[in-house]
């Protein structure tokens, strides 16, 4: 199989994962979307983070049960910081019958050579770029590795959620419903 890996600390997970998610599942050559969910990102404060279990267990509710889209915890088990290259070499290991590819957001892709061994990933790996506004410009667009992808532009992320959850806004409509 084909599976796209969309990394998140999903800190909260919001409609924009999900539709980016499904988008790829549905619309692309990929045969499933797993979300994995890092318990730390090194490119982001820790102490700013939700608890790592609490974080997977809301993506586990907000997926539900789709055949196409996955939660993964394999980063649980991996030394933290996570690094997408040490993700990627066990998850080629645990399923050596499958082709991964990356998902990741034009946001991503402009700052992707601050990746830990990101020539590495380019050299092994598809990385499927969904577009997002105010992202750079990347070098990395035109590499043969990297297919620009049309999807939906989603205009939310985790942090303008959690900022306006502190200034006491309605969000219910963005993050997924709590079942």
């Amino acid at each position: 199989m084909k599976i796209g890996l969309l990394f998140g600390s999903f800190n909260p997970i919001h409609i924009g994962h999900l539709v980016i998610a499904n988008y790829m599942a549905e619309f692309t050559d990929l045969d499933q979307v797993w979300l994995v969910v890092s318990p730390h990102n090194p490119l982001k404060n820790k102490k700013s983070l939700s608890a790592a279990r609490k974080r997977l267990a809301a993506v586990k509710n907000a997926v539900g049960r789709n055949p196409k889209i996955k939660v993964n915890d394999v980063e649980f088990s991996l030394p933290q910081p996570s690094y997408t290259i040490n993700t990627l070499e066990v998850l080629c290991k645990q399923y050596p019958k499958n082709k991964f590819v990356l998902i990741i957001g034009s946001d991503n892709l402009s700052t992707f050579s601050k990746w830990k061994h990101y020539k590495k990933i380019l050299s092994k790996y598809k990385i499927y770029v969904y577009p997002r506004f105010g992202s750079g410009k990347s070098r990395l667009k035109n590499h043969p590795s990297v297919k620009m992808v049309n999807a939906p532009r989603i205009d939310i992320s985790s942090t303008f959620i959690r900022s306006q959850i502190k200034k006491g806004k309605d969000v219910r409509y963005l993050i997924p419903n709590k079942g």
